[in-house]
Formats: structure tokens, sequence, C-alpha cells
């Protein structure tokens, strides 16, 4: 008896413990959004020293010169000149507002260099956005594994998080619009010797089912992404399709390819993890793409906190410039058409579990408090040696209370770099309503493949 009454006492204080764990936030704590916070779960206040100001809503107001439904959008600070430089030469000065990853590459590359411009918050994201966040403040959960969502609807799961798995999910759950197409993206790999080479050109769409489907009271998938390859000659017909779940305990990462020589569908499970991605050439890996992305259960995720940091942002002369051979220069992305700017991050660090496999030993997250983006990250090798540095460059499209998003890692041993999924002069376009379920099967897929 007193056995049993000591197991009994032991699982209470176990399923205690899971609960404590998994549960969602007080109601009290919950109102601190849309008061101290904002309804997305960033600080609202400006910081003390007022290099970053108060959140006041967002750009929702598009420039003169955009014109209604084009695809690319011109810059509104095109006047806004950079406030000051950070080089090889004043690093030590603002090191403490600097990923580890740059510090390393201006350390490698001693001309690269950071022009600072005033910090502009300018993250909008539509209100049944806003509102689904708050709801879910209080009625979102963890899985009992961890590793995913219960409850959570069409919002920011885990708006004050508590560990570093709510806010990689977080992550995962952004806003990224409910449809959007990039339809003629480039991978640019720019190699040791500073040559540019295309490699990979295509379509790419992205659909958020999770904000998107209004029907299902818990939907079952997260997200789907296709992309139909053009180019260059070796990849063109190539066509692949992803769909994540909303529970990986439930259901697994679904993926497919099509292969114009061999013409047919075939399921492609290792489209996920540490596989080389060959839309850049083998210099990432597949859930290097947007920074991360799919299951949560090879690392740890602690969550450090939060933290202010130079990032890019606002980078509309970047996301669209029509002159990829003036952005993509030897040895780094052009210094010139990259706007950085200071802002609170969430800081994730994640290590490999022990008895899982990866190329990378550890990285550290770098997660923006108005859009939950990864803005950065650092990527270490597995004898822990700072490997790859990792940049987001975020460009909120403000006519359609979204944003895009353009990865790129600088390889710090091989002395390469690349940015994959660059939109430059084809834009993004941004649709209100999700493609027809029909068109996310294998045979759909095969049926928009070039042979």
């Amino acid at each position: 008896m007193k056995k049993l009454a000591t197991a009994m006492i032991g699982a209470g204080l176990f399923a205690a413990h899971l609960t404590a764990l998994h549960a969602a936030v007080t109601a009290d704590e919950a109102k601190q959004l849309g008061t101290t916070l904002t309804a997305i779960g960033a600080e609202k206040a400006g910081n003390k020293d007022g290099t970053i100001p108060e959140y006041t809503g967002g750009l929702t107001t598009a420039p003169a010169g955009f014109q209604k439904g084009s695809a690319v959008r011109p810059d509104p600070f095109a006047s806004e000149k950079p406030q000051f430089s950070i080089d090889a030469k004043n690093v030590d000065r603002y090191g403490d507002k600097m990923t580890e990853g740059a510090k390393a590459l201006m350390k490698a590359r001693p001309d690269w260099r950071m022009d600072v411009y005033r910090t502009q918050r300018t993250v909008s994201v539509p209100k049944f956005v806003l509102d689904n966040t708050v709801k879910n403040a209080t009625r979102a959960k963890l899985s009992d594994d961890g590793l995913s969502m219960r409850g959570a609807r069409a919002g920011i799961p885990f708006p004050i998080p508590k560990s570093g798995n709510e806010v990689m999910l977080n992550y995962l759950a952004r806003y990224q619009g409910i449809s959007n197409v990039i339809p003629k993206y480039t991978a640019y790999n720019v190699d040791a010797a500073g040559k540019l080479v295309i490699s990979t050109q295509g379509s790419y769409l992205t659909e958020s089912v999770y904000y998107g489907d209004t029907k299902a009271d818990e939907p079952v998938w997260l997200s789907r992404v296709r992309a139909n390859y053009t180019g260059p000659a070796r990849r063109a017909g190539e066509a692949a399709m992803v769909v994540d779940p909303m529970n990986y305990s439930e259901n697994g990462r679904r993926a497919w390819s099509y292969l114009p020589g061999q013409r047919r569908v075939r399921l492609a499970p290792d489209l996920a993890y540490d596989t080389p991605n060959p839309s850049t050439s083998g210099m990432s890996t597949y859930d290097d793409t947007s920074m991360f992305n799919g299951k949560l259960d090879r690392f740890e995720f602690k969550l450090v906190g939060k933290k202010e940091v130079y990032v890019p942002y606002n980078t509309y002369r970047f996301t669209f410039n029509d002159k990829p051979e003036d952005v993509f220069t030897a040895k780094f992305i052009n210094p010139s058409v990259v706007r950085w700017e200071l802002h609170r991050v969430w800081v994730v660090d994640a290590k490999l579990k022990e008895g899982q496999r990866h190329v990378y030993s550890r990285r550290t997250f770098y997660i923006d408090e108005d859009s939950w983006h990864v803005v950065a990250s650092d990527q270490y090798d597995g004898r822990g040696q700072l490997w790859r540095a990792g940049f987001n460059y975020l460009a909120p499209l403000y006519d359609a209370g979204t944003i895009n998003a353009t990865a790129s890692h600088y390889d710090l041993i091989a002395g390469t770099y690349y940015a994959n999924i660059w939109p430059g002069a084809g834009g993004v376009k941004v649709m209100e309503q999700l493609t027809p379920d029909t068109s996310w099967t294998a045979d759909a897929l095969a049926g928009q493949g070039v042979r």
C-alpha cells in the first residue's frame, strides 16, 4: 500500500509538472497583451536609450510610387541616410549588439560593413490575427511531447512564451499571409573566388493553412510550400512540394518531388533536417530554408531571453532590386543595399540532443519581437566551431499586412555565401485565399511538371 501511495504521489507530482510545463499563461498575464505588450506579444514601449521607438501599429500606408496590385514594393525610406556604419575598425564598440555570426563575418571579411539606419517598427498584421493571438494566450498549449501546439487558432500561439519550444513554434506559425507566391525567384551562390552563379530559379508558393482554413475546429495542417523550377537547365521542369502538420505526434511532414527525367512523382522524406539543399547547390540544409523549418525533435531549444541586436530590416532595396550583379558582390552582399536596424529579439539556443544526428551541433536563433520571424542565426559544426552565419532580410509588405523574408548564409570556413528564394524584380504576390486542396496532391504535382 505504501509503495502504491508513493507511486500515486509521484505520478501526481509528475502530472503537475507536465501541467506547469504545457499550460497556457494565466488570464492576469494575458492582460499585458494590448497594454504593456502589443497584441502579438512585443514590448510596446521603446527602449530607454530612445534607439528603439514605441510600437504604434506598423506601416499600413504605401509610399508614393507604389502601384496597387504590383508585386514590387518601393522603399518607403529611400530618402533616409545611415546614422552610422559598423566596420572592422569600430566593431568592438558595437559588438554587444551584434550576433556572433556578424562579428565573425566582419573578422573574416574586414571590408564588410553594416550601415545602420533609424529603427522603424513597420510590421503590421491583420486584426483577425491580433484577436486570435490574444485568445491563444490562454487557450494554446504545448503537446505532451512539447514539439507541437494544441488549441491555437489563426494567431501567434504563445505571445507570452515561457520556453524555447514555444518561441520556435511562434516562428513556425508566424503570419506570412494566407497565400503568397514569388513568381520568379532566384537562388544565387557566390564561391570563394567571388564568382556569382545562379543555383536555382523558379516560382515558390507558400500557404498558411493554419490561417486560411476557417472551417476546421482545429486545422490538421500548418503550412505548405511548392516550388516549380525553371532553371538552370539541369533543374528545369523539376518540382517539389512539402506539407507540414499542426501536430507531429499525429501526422508527419509530407513531401514529394517530381523529376522530368523519370516522369513521375515520388515521395521525398529526405526533404528535411540536414539533407543538403540542391537549390543552393548544397551550401545549406533543407531546414536552413527560411532559417529553420520542420520538426523540433533533434535539438534542445533553450530560451535565453531578449536582447537588442542589429539585424537586416526594411530591406526593400535588397529584396526588390532589379540588378542582381550589383547586389551579390564578391565575398558578401553589397552593404550599400542592405538596411540594418536595432531591434529587440528573442534569443533561443539550440543544442543537438544526445543520440540525434545533424551537421549542426548548435544553433542560436534570433527572433524578431514584432513579427516572430527568425532574423539571424549562428550555426556551429560538429567540432563546435562557428560555421554558418545566417541573416533573414525582412521587407514588410505594407499593402498586404504581411512580410517577405529572404534567407542567406555565409560559410565562414569555405569563404562562400548564398541567398535563396530572392524575389528581385519579379516581386511577391499576396492572395487572400488558399488554393484548392486538390492542387496539393501528388497527381497535381505531376500534372504541373514539365516533361
